[in-house]
C-alpha cells in the first residue's frame, strides 16, 4: 500500500485535500495488488453505536443530523475511531432526492422513513421540479466537503445515492413497502408514467453524484436496494437500464472516479449489471463469492469478443449475512473465512472488498463488527 496517493479525482473538486495514505480499496477496484482484504460496512455510522445515539440524541432527529455538518461528520467518523476500516461513507439517507423534490420525508418510530406526499398521477408528476442540487441539497455538499477534510486522506470517502427505481418506489408507495402494490400496478397500467418518473429521478441522480464528486466524494456507490423486488424483464427495463444510464454518464464526466453499483436480491443478474461502466458490483449474500467471479469472468469474456474491444474486469463488494454479527466470535471469523475463500477462489488476489450484504443492523454489538473487520484483515491472500 502506498504510503500517501494523490487521490485521484481532485481535479474535479475546488478544495485542497490531503493526500490519501490507505489507498487498498482503490487499489483493488482497479484490480492492483492489496496487501490485505479493503473492509467497510454499509451504514457503519448508525444505531449499534452508543456514541451515535448520543449525537443523534443532541441533534434532536434524524433529519436534523443529516443536515447538521458538524454532527454529520462528527458521526461519520465515529466507527473509524473504534475500528480498523478502509473506508468512509458519507453520513446521509438515500431519500434526500424525493424530499428535496418536496415530497416531504418524515420518521416515525419503528415504522421507518415517511411521505407526507406521493407521486401516482400526472399532476403529482408534473408539480415535481428538476432540482438544483447545490441549492436544495446543499447541506449534502457541505458534510461531504466536511468529512473529506476531517479525514484528513486516512481512508477514502464515499459518497452515495438511491437508484431511480428504489427512489421511485417510496415516492409512489409513500414510504417502505412489502408488496409494492401501487408502484407495481403503475409499472403494469401505466408503464410510460412510470418511466417518466425514473428519467426524472435519473436525472436528480447523476448530478446529485456528480456534485458530491465535485464536493470530495472518491468513490460513489449506487444502492438499488429494492431492484430485486421485480421480475426479470422488468428489472432490465425498469432498473438496470437507468443504473447503467447514470453510471455511463458519471463515467463520462469523471473517468476516474469508481462507481460502485448495488442491487440488493440482484445476484441472478449479474451478467446483465456487467453491461455497464460500474468498476464494482455490490453483493448480498444470496450468491456465493466464486459463483459471483466465475461470472463476471465469463460475461467479460464473452464482451471483449463480441464488442472486439478489451472489457475491464468488475470488482465485487460484499457479501457477508449482516446477521452474521450476531454470533459468537468463532462464528463470525469462520464465515469471514469462508466468504474469502469464495473471494479469491479462482485465483484473483484483488478486486474484492469485504462488506456486509446489507446494512448493519441496530442490535449488534459493536465488538462483534470489530470481529468482522479485524477477521478480514487477518485473512492471508
Amino acid at each position: 500500500m502506498s504510503a500517501t496517493l494523490n487521490t485521484n479525482n481532485d481535479q474535479t473538486s475546488k478544495h485542497n485535500f490531503a493526500p490519501l495514505k490507505n489507498d487498498r480499496l482503490l487499489r483493488a477496484l482497479r484490480f492492483e495488488p492489496v496487501d490485505t482484504t479493503p473492509v467497510w460496512m454499509m451504514r457503519q455510522a448508525g444505531r449499534y453505536l452508543p456514541e451515535y445515539k448520543a449525537t443523534r440524541a443532541e441533534a434532536g432527529d434524524f433529519l436534523s443530523l443529516c443536515k447538521d455538518t458538524a454532527r454529520a461528520t462528527e458521526v461519520t467518523l465515529q466507527p473509524l475511531r473504534r475500528f480498523d476500516l478502509d473506508a468512509a461513507i458519507l453520513f446521509s439517507d438515500i431519500l434526500t432526492i424525493p424530499d428535496a423534490m418536496g415530497l416531504g420525508l418524515y420518521f416515525e418510530t419503528g415504522e421507518g422513513p415517511k411521505f407526507k406526499y406521493t407521486v401516482r398521477t400526472q399532476s403529482d408528476l408534473e408539480q415535481l421540479p428538476v432540482l438544483d442540487v447545490n441549492d436544495s441539497l446543499d447541506y449534502v455538499m457541505r458534510a461531504v466537503t466536511s468529512i473529506r477534510k476531517a479525514l484528513n486522506g486516512d481512508v477514502p470517502l464515499f459518497g452515495f445515492s438511491g437508484s431511480p427505481w428504489t427512489l421511485a418506489t417510496y415516492m409512489v408507495e409513500g414510504g417502505s413497502s412489502k408488496d409494492y402494490r401501487y408502484t407495481k400496478e403503475l409499472l403494469y397500467s401505466k408503464p410510460e408514467f412510470l418511466h417518466q418518473l425514473l428519467d426524472k429521478v435519473a436525472v436528480a441522480v447523476t448530478d446529485y453524484l456528480d456534485a458530491q464528486i465535485h464536493a470530495g466524494a472518491q468513490v460513489v456507490q449506487i444502492f438499488d436496494s429494492w431492484g430485486g423486488a421485480l421480475g426479470h424483464r422488468q428489472f432490465v427495463e425498469f432498473s438496470h437500464n437507468y443504473n447503467k444510464r447514470i453510471v455511463a454518464e458519471l463515467k463520462l464526466r469523471h473517468p476516474n472516479v469508481p462507481v460502485v453499483l448495488f442491487t440488493k436480491g440482484g445476484g441472478l443478474w449479474l451478467d446483465i449489471q456487467a453491461d455497464s461502466e460500474a468498476d464494482a458490483l455490490g453483493l448480498d449474500w444470496t450468491i456465493p463469492l466464486e459463483r459471483a467471479r466465475r461470472v463476471l469472468t465469463e460475461r467479460q469474456r464473452h464482451l471483449t469478443k463480441t464488442r472486439k474491444k478489451l472489457q475491464k474486469p468488475k470488482a465485487i463488494q460484499g457479501n457477508l449475512d449482516p446477521a452474521t454479527l450476531y454470533g459468537s466470535k468463532a462464528t463470525i471469523e469462520r464465515e469471514v473465512r469462508s466468504m474469502l475463500d469464495g473471494a479469491y477462489a479462482l485465483g484473483d488476489k484483488t478486486g474484492y472488498i469485504a462488506n456486509l450484504g446489507h446494512g448493519i443492523t441496530q442490535w449488534v454489538n459493536p465488538d462483534h463488527a470489530k470481529y468482522f473487520i479485524d477477521a478480514v484483515h487477518n485473512y492471508q491472500i
